[in-house]
C-alpha cells in the first residue's frame, strides 16, 4: 500500500472512530469550518462541482456559482459528518433523521409482493436514507458499492454499510447483476446509486440540455424481473432532519427492443433526477465529470 493510500484508510478510519464520539453541534461545526477551507482553496473538486451547477443552473453569474460551491461543500460535509455518526446513532434518531414524501409507492410495492428498485442521484445523504429503511420501515435491502482504493478502505465503507443492515454487492466482478435479479424475484429491495455510469455500457441521456451517460442496471433489472423502478431524490433543509421523495414508477414501455426500452426508462429516470437536482443543486454532491464534453475534453487530443 503507497503512503497515500495508507493515509487516507488512517483519515476515514479515524472519522469513524472518533466524529461519532463528538457532540452533535460540535460535529455540524467541525464539518461547516471543513467545507469552508475546502471551498477557500479551490481545488479541483471544488472547480468541478462549480462546473456541474453552471450546467444544472444556466445563465448563473460567478458570484451565483461560487455561492452554490460554498454551500454545495457544507452539504457534502454535512453528509460526511452524518455518515461518520450513524453507527452510533440510537434507532430514534434515525427514524426522526429523515421525513420521506410518498413513501407508500414502496410500501405498495413490496406488500404487493413485487421486487422494488430504489434509484438515487448523489443528493444529500443516501446512506441516512437506507438506515432509514431498515430501521423504519425494518426492510433490509442490498446495494452495489464502487471498489476503492486502497482496499481496506472498501473494506470500511462495506462493513459500515452493512452495520446499517444493508447487503452491499462489489461493482466488479460481473456477479453483482444476477444477485440483485435473484433479490428482486424473491421480492426483495435494491437501492442503487445511479446518476453515475461507472462502466463503459452506460446509456447515454439528455440531462440539463446536454449528453451524459447513466447506468443500464436500473432499467434492465425492472425489464428482467418485473420489479418496480422508483426514483428517490433527497435534499437538506435548514433543520436537522433530511428530507426525501419518492417518485412514481418508471413504466417499462410495451414495445420496442431491450436497448429501446433502457434507453426509454434510463431517459425517465435522469428527468426524475433532475427535476430533484434542479430544486436543490446545493446537494448534489457530483465532484466529478459526468457530462460527455467534459469527459472528452479531459482525455485531450490523440
Amino acid at each position: 500500500m503507497s503512503a497515500a493510500d495508507r493515509l487516507t484508510d488512517t483519515l476515514y478510519g479515524l472519522g469513524w472512530s472518533t466524529v461519532k464520539k463528538l457532540p452533535e453541534p460540535v460535529a455540524v461545526r467541525l464539518g461547516r469550518t471543513i467545507a469552508d477551507l475546502a471551498w477557500k482553496q479551490r481545488g479541483k473538486g471544488v472547480q468541478r462541482l462549480e462546473a456541474n451547477y453552471a450546467r444544472v443552473v444556466p445563465g448563473a453569474t460567478a458570484e451565483r456559482l461560487a455561492e452554490l460551491s460554498r454551500a454545495g461543500m457544507r452539504s457534502y460535509l454535512r453528509y460526511w459528518m452524518e455518515s461518520f455518526r450513524l453507527p452510533a446513532w440510537s434507532a430514534e434518531r434515525v427514524r426522526t433523521g429523515f421525513d420521506p414524501k410518498d413513501v407508500h409507492h414502496l410500501t405498495d410495492g413490496l406488500a404487493a409482493g413485487r421486487g422494488v428498485i430504489l434509484a438515487l442521484p448523489h443528493l444529500a445523504n443516501w446512506d441516512l436514507a437506507g438506515a432509514w429503511v431498515t430501521t423504519e420501515l425494518k426492510t433490509p435491502f442490498t446495494t452495489v458499492a464502487e471498489r476503492l482504493k486502497p482496499e481496506t478502505l472498501y473494506d470500511r465503507f462495506v462493513a459500515y454499510r452493512e452495520g446499517l443492515g444493508m447487503e452491499v454487492l462489489p461493482h466488479s466482478g460481473g456477479s453483482a447483476f444476477g444477485t440483485l435479479a435473484r433479490r428482486l424475484r424473491d421480492g426483495g429491495l435494491v437501492c442503487l446509486v445511479a446518476d453515475r455510469d461507472l462502466s463503459a455500457s452506460g446509456v447515454e441521456v439528455d440531462f440539463f440540455g446536454d449528453a451524459a451517460r447513466m447506468p443500464a442496471g436500473p432499467a434492465l433489472l425492472a425489464q428482467q424481473t418485473g420489479a418496480l423502478l422508483l426514483p428517490v431524490t433527497l435534499w437538506y433543509d435548514d433543520s436537522p432532519v433530511m428530507k426525501g421523495r419518492v417518485h412514481p414508477a418508471i413504466e417499462v414501455p410495451e414495445s420496442g427492443t431491450r436497448a429501446e426500452k433502457t434507453s426509454v426508462m434510463t431517459q425517465a429516470l435522469a428527468d426524475a433526477f433532475a427535476t430533484g437536482i434542479a430544486d436543490h443543486p446545493e446537494d448534489w454532491h457530483m465532484l466529478q465529470r459526468l457530462w460527455l464534453a467534459d469527459l472528452d475534453l479531459a482525455k485531450g487530443p490523440a
